[in-house]
């Protein structure tokens, strides 16, 4: 059996690394702690009797020219004992110029650490479908730039891997998305041409406190970092009433302050909504961001749902 201290300072070691990287994240979401799925191929259930999907829209910095959205849609489910595996699909688009669409299959081994916690290593597939459309582009410049001179349509290959550690009111997890940094664009004469994709770390972590018997507390973190730019570290706090209405506050560092919260409609679904206030200076060029989120289980043996809640 493995020793829970060590898997415990593993990822606390990853996440000093995080910490001291300058970063930035390409899509950024408010509910991250029920968009696990796409973030963290090793995220687990430990549900034998359930699939999870959930949709995730997001429209960021409403009013700002070329502001992108990202709709995002995961599956999960346990297909053998001790291994799980999902897919997961994601579409970024910033304005009218740039299309990303990420399609992923996920694999993880689920075992046991101790009594309470669990420990899933997993790794995802993929296939990153990239298309720019500079046609009617406005330019700043009197000539334009080279780099945007030719419309672009590639297919990039990815893989990616992650850890997650969990006990019903906690976890613990480090990925990376994508581990292989695939050249969007080329350097020709000297001349720029083409940007590549670079490495993304997350680190995301969660806890359920008992209040009473009716309210839980649930804070959760999650860090965000690549090599170029500031690090992206976003701080939660949910209060979940009678385990069917959740609301409660986020702040981004540096960036945004959010309000949140999701309504059990029924036993197997869930709807979510958050809004991000910008508080940096871009904030004067947009009025917000709009995230909705849909998340639905599906009984495999069709007995109904007798069994707690999962809190993330």
């Amino acid at each position: 059996m493995i020793n829970t201290k060590h898997i415990l300072l593993f990822i606390l070691f990853n996440i000093i690394i995080v910490m001291k990287i300058d970063a930035q994240q390409d899509a950024q979401y408010t509910q991250y702690m029920y968009n696990m799925n796409v973030i963290n191929p090793a995220y687990a259930t430990d549900d034998k009797d359930n699939i999870n999907f959930g949709l995730l829209y997001r429209s960021q910095w409403v009013g700002a020219v070329g502001a992108p959205n990202t709709v995002s849609f995961f599956a999960h489910s346990t297909i053998a004992e001790k291994l799980e595996g999902g897919l997961s699909i994601v579409h970024d688009q910033i304005g009218d110029v740039v299309k990303d669409t990420n399609l992923f299959f996920d694999l993880n081994y689920v075992f046991p650490v101790s009594e309470k916690a669990k420990l899933s290593l997993g790794i995802k597939a993929g296939l990153s479908f990239f298309s720019t459309n500079f046609n009617g582009f406005v330019y700043s410049d009197p000539l334009p730039d080279p780099a945007f001179a030719e419309n672009l349509n590639r297919i990039f290959p990815n893989i990616g891997t992650g850890a997650f550690y969990f006990t019903d009111r906690f976890y613990l997890g480090f990925s990376i998305p994508n581990l292989l940094q695939s050249k969007h664009l080329d350097d020709n004469s000297g001349i720029v041409t083409e940007g590549s994709e670079a490495l993304h770390m997350f680190t995301t972590g969660g806890y359920v406190f008992n209040i009473n018997e009716n309210i839980k507390l649930k804070p959760a973190f999650m860090a965000k970092s690549v090599v170029g730019a500031p690090l992206t570290l976003d701080l939660t706090s949910n209060v979940l009433l009678n385990d069917k209405l959740e609301f409660g506050l986020a702040y981004r560092i540096n960036d945004g302050i959010s309000g949140l919260f999701n309504l059990r409609i029924s036993d197997s679904v869930r709807l979510g909504y958050a809004y991000d206030y910008t508080v940096s200076n871009l904030g004067r060029f947009n009025s917000g961001t709009h995230e909705v989120m849909f998340l639905f289980d599906l009984s495999k043996s069709g007995k109904g749902y007798d069994k707690s809640p999962r809190f993330f």
